[in-house]
């Protein structure tokens, strides 16, 4: 797969060729840059499948490049910092979002989610960003199967359940998708939206729960019938959450 770093440090973009050299040998370095100009400019004169994108540069946002793109025949993993921008980051329908220093672990991850996870539309962008402003959370997530990119309103999600470096989301419409993200990056971004991690494999939409039934070593039953166990440790911060204390 070709690549392009875009970042404004000169010693970032060292390490991170190093680690894709010594990790990755399956990614083919094609281009760097170290600004929005300069990244835009470099983009519209490359083919690349995957753009490593530092998010604060000197004169701008990574998310600048994108937003002037008219599309995006590539796939983002950003590289960053801070976590500040984790929820924006998937207005953008981002492949994932790697903190420096990147764990060299976590890159061969997300290079792998890359090689599985289909180009993004013009048409899908458009949805996503469309259900997202500046000044809010975005009501819309971009969520990466092995086979496509749906978009789906954050509402219409009940539950969703770790598969190991996969989760799967369950909806209020009864279906369910295997996604190639954790669930532990899905808690920072579904979290302030009210949902609650009960247990290290289930995060729930609160809205939903029902009732919270003690038998069985307690549990939460949702109102579409689905039990959703709640781990000791975290029991009276879940019930307190709810409201159920």
């Amino acid at each position: 797969m070709r690549a392009i770093i875009i970042d404004d440090m000169d010693a970032a973009r060292a390490s991170l060729k190093l680690e894709l050299s010594d990790h990755c040998p399956e990614i083919a370095l094609v281009g760097e840059a170290h600004s929005v100009v300069t990244g835009l400019k470099l983009l519209k004169q490359t083919t690349t499948d995957i753009v490593f994108l530092d998010i604060e540069l000197d004169d701008g946002l990574g998310f600048d490049i994108l937003e002037l793109l008219t599309e995006q025949p590539f796939k983002v993993i950003f590289t960053t910092a801070s976590d500040a921008y984790a929820i924006k980051a998937f207005q953008f329908a981002a492949v994932d979002y790697l903190l420096k220093p990147i764990d060299p672990e976590l890159l061969k991850v997300a290079v792998q989610k890359a090689a599985s996870t289909m180009p993004y539309t013009a048409e899908q962008l458009t949805i996503l960003k469309g259900g997202f402003s500046a000044d809010e959370y975005p009501t819309k997530l971009a969520l990466h199967t092995q086979e496509k990119i749906v978009s789906t309103d954050i509402a219409s999600i009940s539950y969703c359940k770790s598969e190991g470096n996969y989760t799967t989301f369950y909806f209020l419409d009864g279906s369910k998708l295997l996604i190639t993200k954790t669930l532990k990056e899905y808690e920072k971004i579904l979290g302030p939206h009210g949902f609650v991690r009960t247990h290290q494999s289930y995060l729930i939409n609160a809205v939903e729960v029902k009732e919270f039934v003690k038998t069985e070593g307690g549990y939460i039953l949702l109102k579409d019938g689905s039990h959703i166990p709640v781990s000791v440790r975290k029991r009276t911060e879940v019930l307190t959450t709810l409201g159920m204390s």
